[in-house]
């Protein structure tokens, strides 16, 4: 090929140019981007509202339904969910995947915002997000102490905050498990009643000494000045000294009827590190950096924050992905020695000096794979690494190809020179179709649609373009190297090894072929029947979409019973922590009461508050294998389940697209009693599948509230504005937020202004007691007077699904099941169920993931397909080569499919991968041998 003797003609550009690629795939590889997932953003935008006090339908009616109508106003939308419950509402907004991510973002915000005057005032925050990979959390660090002070821990956790900060590769750096600092305005409603001084008097009082209006500009001579005004309290003396309101002489300030004292916001997330009371510092990677980099600089700044930290308290770094980013790239240091190792065995029959070629051919390979990749925009992450680690096994075979080819031409007695290229020019058609089939063969994971697509594709990629520079290195380094390192007169039957491995070819392979060839008819029908009986086998091994994280984390999800209060989910939390520390496998875990974990994994997001929720963060020790993993998490489950007074679940970090659940029934329909009743028999109905465990029906108790039943007519003839009912209600339970400042005496800490009555953190009904309404004449009355408590149920949660009202009822797959067949015994059951009129049900879960992870893959197929086929016809010219060539790649699944059985894996995704990569390597050897074959019969070899 005049490729391979322009690279032996021009010896000396030949070697600058590998010399050229060794260099940059260097460089390339120290300064290329490193995380450990790929980076990519969707279309998709959770919208947070926030509103304290209101129940779920009230926020249905007033805030989720207008919300949702406007946006189905907008292009482009694919799909909205939306799940309301207490206080919260989410509404999950996805638009096509081929939209402008920051177009449709702007777009949103702008149309929700233009509602907000439509909406109840009492919102405390519409929160419209943009999700990306990159949101996940690189770093978990716990400020550890029993005893030191809220405010000197806080003091701390801002101090590693700001310090983090300056590193220029992270971002959202955050604190989690602490209070807010405020200044709590306690009014004395009895003596307010006495002076018939109205709570919103003080409100209005208050806000107007905070606001702040622009004075204009003054001109004085060629110049111009703005003026300011100074509006805003600086220290708690200004909040007391306010003037509530003149009475003749004498003033009514702030101070003669609350007490003003600096606290803290009420208890609604507790964290602790091993069970010890501790706040959480949290920080993200920003995109394209190199996180091991970034881990240099942060340790760093790290250890020498704690050298300046009090006794008291203990920083304790119990999460760091970079960690798990660099033992992967350690792995794929140890599977490039393997592979040099094999080589050398394989080569041993081959001479040391043929040896040597295909050595230096592979790092040369695999850094024009490193090079092109990082051309292409791609970074290094579990994908790509993983896509390396499959070209190892397939970037070897050109350069041994070639390499044994030359070294049998030698044998022959033929000079070196021509050996090299004459060798080359046999089997260079051939090597080229070899790498043609195999990139085609990993086309369609390339090509794979939407989110799926994005996250899996530098794997594909990575892969294809390894495979490409083994092409040019087998074509062109490796006639070079042979050049100069080959023996120009080998033996005739080689050395010892070759002499014993022919020996072995005889006496038992070529016996095999002997009787194969005799007797075609009925090899080909054995073959067949070990295909089909490997197909059988598919339903045994099971089918699964993405396996399970191999990491030594898992989760331990804690729900206790509904309007459960964070102190009693705090004592089962504290329960579980017991027994983990019992449990020398336990390295770490990090305890959430009222929220969930810092996300710390790509498809697992935070909880929001709930008091009665708990999470718990648990790190096994390093050396923990996935086996003794899924041990200690069955033996778990096993010892929880059931558990008295909670809900206990044990949850593995899975691989794949978010998900509820592995089972997810969307049942779907109008009325809340109807889907209340449907969501009972479905969690009947999935209690009894085999297999199924931790089923949760999420509607299957009513919640109780306390409705304030106003009487309107009386409040109407005593002249009580209805509006100061509900406002002095939310004062005297939750707070009325004033505004904010900063106290120049305290560190220019900011403070949240509170204005409410004196009560604990969590108020009970007694709060009603001394509580009193104004008249508009200013009178003060009792709001047992025109109020009435009762007590009513309502629905704890309610969810949409474009506008619908759904209920999901989910399950988890037991260890030892299989997640397809468990799933597909649901399907079956779930279509015998009578549904009434206008309800009906739909699949979320895996069967939702794999429907949306392979949406138009059956396109990319036929594409590939017909793409393989014409490159085979093209290669050999006839039908007839190509189904040969073909009828290799089942016995190929034969083998898969028996391996995964033995090691007791499924049939997932990856695994799929692995059996293209397989199918590449059979078709690749196929090729060379038909072709092989072909020349020797047109030599006139029988």
């Amino acid at each position: 090929m005049k490729i391979t003797e322009y690279a032996i003609k021009n010896s000396q550009f030949t070697l600058i140019m590998v010399l050229m690629v060794v260099a940059v795939a260097v460089s390339t590889l120290l300064k290329m981007p490193r995380s450990e997932d790929p980076e990519f953003s969707a279309p998709f935008f959770p919208i947070v509202v926030v509103y304290p006090g209101a129940g779920p339908e009230d926020i249905e009616k007033m805030v989720v339904d207008p919300i949702e109508k406007k946006i189905f106003s907008l292009s482009d939308i694919k799909k909205v969910k939306s799940f309301i419950r207490d206080g919260l509402a989410v509404i999950q907004v996805d638009y096509n995947y081929d939209v402008n991510i920051n177009d449709k973002y702007q777009e949103l915000v702008r149309e929700v915002n233009s509602l907000r005057s439509q909406l109840p005032t009492g919102i405390h925050a519409i929160d419209i997000q943009k999700a990306s990979a990159s949101d996940v959390n690189i770093l978990q660090i716990a400020l550890v102490s029993e005893n030191a002070s809220q405010d000197a821990l806080l003091h701390q956790g801002e101090n590693l905050q700001k310090a983090l900060e300056k590193v220029p590769e992270l971002k959202n750096v955050k604190l989690h498990g602490v209070r807010d600092r405020i200044v709590r305005i306690d009014l004395k409603l009895d003596k307010m009643a006495q002076l018939n001084i109205p709570a919103t008097l003080v409100s209005n009082a208050l806000q107007s000494e905070m606001t702040n209006i622009p004075g204009g500009a003054v001109y004085e001579g060629n110049r111009s000045y703005n003026i300011k005004t100074n509006a805003s309290f600086s220290s708690l003396d200004d909040i007391q000294n306010t003037i509530v309101v003149n009475r003749g002489t004498s003033a009514i300030k702030v101070s003669d009827i609350a007490d003003v004292y600096y606290s803290y916001a009420p208890t609604s997330y507790i964290t602790r590190f091993n069970g010890h009371r501790s706040i959480v510092v949290v920080a993200a990677l920003k995109e394209n950096q190199n996180i091991s980099k970034a881990q240099e600089k942060y340790l760093n700044v790290i250890d020498q924050f704690k050298k300046k930290l009090p006794s008291n308290i203990d920083l304790q770094p119990h999460f760091d992905q970079a960690d798990n980013v660099n033992q992967r790239l350690s792995g794929l240091g140890k599977d490039f020695i393997i592979a040099i190792c094999l080589v050398l065995l394989t080569l041993l029959p081959l001479g040391n000096r043929a040896s040597l070629v295909v050595m230096i051919s592979i790092p040369l390979s695999m850094g024009i794979g490193i090079i092109l990749l990082n051309a292409l925009g791609y970074n290094l992450n579990q994908l790509s690494i993983v896509g390396f680690v499959l070209a190892l096994g397939l970037l070897v075979d050109d350069s041994i190809v070639v390499v044994e080819n030359i070294e049998r031409w030698v044998r022959e007695g033929h000079p070196l020179k021509k050996a090299i290229v004459q060798a080359t020019n046999q089997i260079g058609l051939a090597v080229i179709g070899c790498t043609a089939t195999l990139i085609i063969a990993f086309l369609p994971l390339a090509f794979m649609p939407e989110a799926s697509g994005d996250f899996i594709r530098s794997l594909p990629i990575a892969v294809m373009l390894t495979i490409l520079g083994s092409l040019i290195v087998s074509l062109t380094v490796v006639p070079y190297l042979s050049g100069k390192f080959l023996n120009p007169s080998t033996a005739e039957h080689g050395n010892i090894f070759l002499k014993y491995l022919q020996k072995a070819i005889h006496t038992t392979y070529a016996q095999l072929l002997d009787k194969a060839l005799r007797f075609p008819v009925m090899s080909l029908i054995i073959a067949l029947i070990i295909f089909i009986a490997s197909l059988w086998m598919i339903p045994i091994v099971g089918v699964s979409l993405f396996p399970a994280s191999e990491k030594p984390q898992f989760m331990i999800d804690i729900s206790t019973p509904s309007q459960s209060n964070i102190a009693y989910t705090d004592t089962i939390a504290q329960q579980i922590e017991s027994k983990l520390k019992q449990m020398p496998q336990v390295k770490y875990f990090s305890t959430n009461v009222g929220k969930g974990n810092p996300r710390i994994y790509y498809n697992v997001q935070q909880r929001n508050e709930q008091p009665d929720f708990s999470q718990i963060f648990v790190q096994l020790q390093p050396n923990t294998n996935p086996s003794e993993k899924l041990a200690i998490i069955d033996t778990l489950r096993a010892l929880w389940t059931p558990y008295l007074g909670a809900e206990v679940k044990v949850v593995n970090f899975e691989q794949g697209i978010p998900q509820l659940a592995p089972i997810e029934v969307r049942l779907i329909g109008d009325n809340l009693d109807t889907l209340q009743a449907l969501a009972s028999k479905t969690e009947s109905l999935l209690s009894k599948v085999k297999g199924a465990i931790y089923v949760n029906n999420p509607i299957k108790t009513e919640k109780t509230d306390i409705r304030i039943k106003i009487n309107k007519e009386k409040a109407i003839s005593l002249g009580v504005p209805i509006i100061n009912i509900s406002t002095t209600v939310r004062m005297a339970l939750v707070g009325l937020p004033i505004g904010t400042y900063t106290d120049q005496n305290r560190s220019d800490d900011e403070y949240t202004i509170l204005l409410t009555s004196p009560r604990h953190d969590h108020p009970d009904l007694s709060v009603f007691q001394n509580t009193f309404v104004n008249t508009f004449d200013g009178r003060a009355i009792p709001i047992s007077q025109l109020a009435d408590i009762e007590l009513e149920s309502s629905a704890q949660t309610i969810n949409h699904l474009n506008k619908d009202r759904t209920v999901s009822v989910t399950a988890f797959v037991q260890q030892g099941y299989n997640n397809l067949e468990v799933t597909n015994e649901v399907v079956s059951q779930m279509e015998k169920m009578a549904m009434p009129a206008n309800y009906h049900f739909a699949m979320g879960g895996e069967v939702e993931g794999r429907q949306e992870s392979f949406k138009g893959f059956d396109s990319i197929l036929l594409i590939t397909f017909f793409l393989f086929i014409a490159v085979l016809v093209l290669q050999f010219k006839t039908f007839r080569s190509t189904l040969i060539v073909l009828s290799v790649i089942p016995l190929g699944i034969v083998g898969a499919v028996i391996a995964l059985w033995l090691t007791g894996n499924s049939l997932s995704f990856v695994a799929t991968v692995g059996i293209v990569a397989l199918a590449g390597i059979e078709v690749k050897n196929t090729i060379l041998l038909v072709d092989f074959t072909n020349q020797l019969r047109r030599q006139g070899v029988g």
